[in-house]
């Protein structure tokens, strides 16, 4: 399995995780539901990469600890 089919996989896991009634929105597009996030991604379309990177980005902020600073410097201000 490539990295990209393994990242694909872990993006849909995370997406399967959400509650039924979450709607996300990307861009100037229309909310969408779990439902559509996870088509997206599995078709690999455009909007299924971006949301692939933005979970990737996530991640990594969450991993170097920069997800955790922010929210600690916005809870100081």
């Amino acid at each position: 399995m490539d990295v990209e089919q393994q990242i694909k996989d872990l993006v849909i896991a995370r997406l399967e995780a959400l509650p039924e009634n979450v709607e996300i929105s990307i861009g100037s597009k229309d909310a969408l539901n779990k439902t559509d996030l996870i088509r997206h991604v599995k078709d690999g379309d455009d909007l299924g990469r971006k949301i692939m990177e933005v979970e990737m980005n996530f991640l990594r902020s969450m991993k170097e600890g920069s997800f955790y600073e922010s929210l600690r410097i916005g809870n100081e201000a």
